[in-house]
């Protein structure tokens, strides 16, 4: 598809979700703040750059693009899962498998509990998750961990829930963990339970949202709220009132891509999911020799989490292209490589990533994953292969680090642009020291 076929498409300036196609054949499923700014992005200049080879490969071979609006963001996401769930595009599911997904099930009790689970911990045939406690409903796959936890945040203000590891029973009975509930319920994180139908109702509308049917359920409830006024139940037509409005005004602000909704834990040697961590090197003429580390999380960079290290070993540099800051020659390379990742891996206090994205072939790959074997680490690793243009041409180890090309390239890439302003500065600043 080309940028000339998008221009006849009417993209609205509006959340929603949109689908990449190749006849009828669903090729891509994804979700956007603003569907016209988030489709256009495929098909700008740089795209194989941010996204990868495997989705410039998609957006080739699809003929057209269908959309959906949705009243906020927050309904686009789930929407967007609903879709990835119906049509399993390989674009968004290749390399991954449901050990990798998050999913969202309503648990089998007399107080349903709303619980966030991977998929390697659920039986899908028998409906059960880890430890054989039955489930009536999951939903999924949700392709970014961080934005569903905030999605059900969200959910959680408008039909309180339960979402405690053990049964509400059983914590009922326990007296320490009694009075957590009961304080959880005081700040409205939690349901009062005054009787099991009303509990009931506020499970039945968390379902028909996380199912991606916002307006079913907005129907449900308008009717709902009619016969209570009819009825003079003035109070029960108030309260659906209320969720009809937060519904529809629900600050989802913090969902946007752009917006870091992550907040990665810092506790000593803690691993982070969904984070990745790539690296890149960079020198002044062999001299003023750096190492930067980025972060990407959800497919948005962490700026806060950025690193940079002088490298103290020395650095032999190759031919200079004018304009681009030398690399490292071959062996130093590696070692330069070696160097920041085991001074990286002497902060624990720093959250572990999930995975970690190196520039360069299978050597630079084996020189980190050697590294890691040593701090007895088992960290994936995933190499960027470069062209003579020193654009993506082949990511390697991507499927089992669990990440998408896109992601990898995106680390990359973002590794490239930190280490070059970095060295650019570097080198302002020995200008103005002459």
């Amino acid at each position: 598809m080309q940028l000339t076929e998008l221009r006849k498409v009417n993209l609205p300036d509006v959340p929603g979700v949109y689908l990449f196609k190749q006849g009828r054949k669903v090729l891509y499923v994804g979700k956007a703040t603003s569907l016209r700014d988030r489709v256009r992005s495929y098909f700008d200049d740089a795209v194989i750059e941010t996204r990868g080879p495997r989705i410039v490969d998609m957006v080739t071979r699809a003929d057209r693009i269908t959309f959906e609006t949705t009243p906020t963001v927050l309904e686009a996401l789930v929407r967007e899962a609903a879709l990835i769930k119906k049509y399993l595009p390989a674009s968004n599911v290749t390399g991954l498998d449901d050990s990798t997904f998050l999913y969202v099930v309503i648990t089998q009790e007399s107080i349903p509990r709303v619980l966030t689970i991977r998929g390697k911990d659920i039986g899908f045939e028998a409906k059960t998750i880890t430890g054989g406690q039955k489930f009536q409903d999951i939903f999924g796959p949700f392709p970014s961990g961080a934005q569903l936890r905030e999605a059900l945040r969200l959910v959680q203000r408008i039909f309180p829930f339960f979402d405690t590891e053990r049964p509400v029973d059983a914590l009922r009975a326990s007296k320490h963990h009694h009075a957590r509930i009961e304080f959880n319920t005081q700040i409205k994180q939690y349901p009062r339970i005054v009787n099991e139908k009303k509990y009931r109702k506020s499970i039945r509308n968390i379902r028909l949202f996380l199912s991606g049917r916002g307006k079913r359920l907005r129907t449900m409830l308008e009717g709902e709220m009619r016969v209570a006024a009819k009825e003079e139940r003035f109070e029960v037509a108030a309260e659906i009132r209320r969720e009809l409005f937060a519904l529809d005004h629900i600050q989802d602000v913090s969902l946007i891509k752009d917006e870091n909704l992550n907040s990665p834990s810092t506790s000593s040697g803690r691993f982070s999911q969904g984070r990745i961590e790539a690296y890149d090197t960079a020198h002044l003429s062999g001299t003023n020799a750096i190492g930067v580390m980025v972060v990407v999380e959800d497919s948005a960079p962490v700026k806060r989490e950025y690193r940079t290290f002088r490298i103290r070993g020395v650095m032999k540099p190759r031919r200079r292209r004018v304009g681009v800051p030398t690399r490292a020659s071959g062996n130093d390379d590696i070692a330069s490589l070696k160097e920041i990742l085991a001074r990286r891996l002497g902060h624990p206090e720093w959250p572990f990533p999930a995975a970690i994205v190196v520039d360069g072939g299978r050597t630079h790959k084996k020189a980190a994953e050697m590294v890691l074997a040593e701090a007895r680490l088992q960290i994936p690793v995933a190499a960027v292969v470069k062209d003579e243009r020193h654009r993506p041409r082949e990511v390697i180890g991507a499927i089992r680090a669990h990440i998408s090309e896109a992601d990898a390239v995106l680390a990359n890439s973002e590794a490239h642009r930190f280490s070059l302003a970095r060295h650019r500065r570097a080198r302002s600043r020995n200008m103005r020291s002459k």
